[in-house]
This record gives C-alpha cells, sequence and structure tokens, in this order.
C-alpha cells in the first residue's frame, strides 16, 4: 500500500513539472481526499507561460468549471502556496 502512495505521489510530480502533460493547459485539475473530510478541489495555473514568478505550485481552490474569466480575479481565489512539487503533493493534493 505504501508503494502506491509513493507512485501517486511521484505522477503528480513529474506531471506538475512538465506542462507539456496537462490535459487542460494552462490548468492542472487537482484533488485532495482525506479520511473523514470533504472532497477538496484544485488548479493549478501554468504562471511561467503568463510570466509570473512565484506561483508555480499554488493550489487555487476551485475547479474548472468555475474559473473566473479575469487573471486578477483568478489570482484572487482562496489558494494554498507551496515551496515545491513534492511539498504540494505531501500535503495530500493529488492529479485528478
Amino acid at each position: 500500500m505504501a508503494n502506491c502512495r509513493v507512485c501517486v505521489r511521484d505522477r503528480t510530480v513529474l506531471i506538475l513539472s512538465a506542462p507539456a502533460l496537462w490535459p487542460v493547459w494552462p490548468f492542472l485539475p487537482l484533488v485532495r481526499r482525506r479520511p473523514g473530510r470533504a472532497e477538496e478541489l484544485g488548479v493549478v495555473f501554468d504562471a511561467r507561460a503568463a510570466g509570473l514568478t512565484g506561483f508555480s505550485t499554488t493550489v487555487y481552490l476551485t475547479n474548472l468549471f468555475f474559473l473566473p474569466s479575469d487573471l486578477s480575479a483568478f489570482l484572487a481565489l482562496p489558494h494554498e502556496r507551496f515551496d515545491t512539487a513534492e511539498e504540494l503533493a505531501r500535503a495530500g493534493w493529488r492529479v485528478d
């Protein structure tokens, strides 16, 4: 069972580091499932492609169906910032 969790974490880290693999680029849908809690949905945005730095491992707490059309409104959404893709994965976020 532990190996399975490691594989899921490694897959998430790999895909986060390669936006060309994102099926709905410039967004990558994520999910966090934790026992006893409601499922959480989020997206990562390929901020580097938009010329922004410091947002590459930020999870915006929304889903693809509720994305604002304006970039400033999107960046103002509730979010969780992480220093690395590994930290994001350790927090339980997974590629959906």
